[in-house]
């Protein structure tokens, strides 16, 4: 965890909720204010539909990444995870803005917005690095899908009512065969995401681990487990009989899994950088999120 040098930033993105209007007037004051201070302002191009007045300028997401130094993303996690990947790979870093409720990931109230703004550009705020997933589903030896994946990777039992059969393998090192709804593969970030309500642990951002969590599994004693982040997990589909899906931070699908199929899932080699203030700590984010001490 490092400080975030905020005079470095020259040009800045902004992001707001996908499809959802209501955005714009915060978007707008955000963009003036920026302005204001001198920084050349980008906007997302499908963020910029839903804003009133012209924008200074708008690209699509991966020219945008391409161009700015920080990315305010205005919405909830789930936009933050929507637009994780490309900005991991351009390694920018992101400040989250919650329209809603406090999130894990963007736990900066509107209402705060330009109190936070003015602590971010004179470095009072932190860099969180945010490990993420790799995964490939390989068919005879070759790769049908691959993707990146923040929170997690899941094989599911797709549309039928029956249960999946599964190998799991760490490292080349067999560890069990298991038959259930599915398996989660969750970053620490993603503990606290579906994975938390399989029955999952909740693991700290910065521990260098992975969990495999099962999804309803048919033998009680298969537990959730947790592996060192440089593992590489593989998932086998070991019947003919059924059908399995995969999913990545449930906003990406490979192709359907078929029999000896195998889901490939390492770290990436990307990290999202989160900034956060530096008084916000992950227990102050589950002590909100989970009631504790109530």
């Amino acid at each position: 965890m490092t400080r975030y040098n905020g005079s470095e930033i020259k040009t800045t993105g902004l992001i707001g909720k996908f499809r959802d209007p209501s955005v714009g007037h915060v978007l707008e004051k955000l963009s003036a204010n920026l302005s204001q201070r001198g920084l050349r302002v980008l906007f997302d191009q499908e963020t910029a539909a839903h804003v009133q007045n012209p924008v200074p300028e708008a690209l699509p997401l991966e020219k945008l990444a391409a161009e700015i130094d920080l990315a305010i993303v205005v919405g909830g996690d789930g936009t933050i995870l929507h637009v994780a990947r490309t900005l991991a790979e351009h390694d920018v870093p992101l400040v989250g803005v919650n329209l809603g409720r406090l999130g894990f990931l963007a736990d900066i109230p509107p209402d705060e917005l330009f109190e936070h703004i003015d602590d971010l550009l004179g470095g009072k705020y932190r860099i969180e690095p945010r490990a993420m997933l790799s995964a490939e589903l390989i068919r005879d030896g070759e790769v049908i899908g691959s993707g990146t994946a923040l929170n997690d990777v899941v094989i599911y039992k797709g549309d039928i009512s029956r249960l999946i059969d599964i190998e799991t393998w760490i490292d080349d090192q067999f560890v069990n065969h298991s038959r259930g709804d599915g398996v989660i593969v969750a970053t620490p970030t993603g503990s606290t995401a579906y994975a938390l309500s399989a029955g999952g642990p909740i693991l700290h951002p910065e521990l260098p681990a992975m969990a495999l969590v099962p999804v309803c599994p048919h033998t009680l004693s298969n537990r959730p487990i947790v592996v060192r982040d440089q593992s590489a997990i593989r998932i086998v589909l070991a019947r003919s009989s059924q059908q399995a899906q995969t999913t990545l931070d449930g906003q990406i699908c490979f192709p359907p899994m078929q029999l000896n199929d195998a889901v490939v899932v390492r770290r990436s080699k990307h990290d999202m950088k989160l900034i956060r203030p530096y008084e916000h700590t992950q227990y102050d984010v589950l002590r909100a999120k989970l009631n504790w001490a109530q």
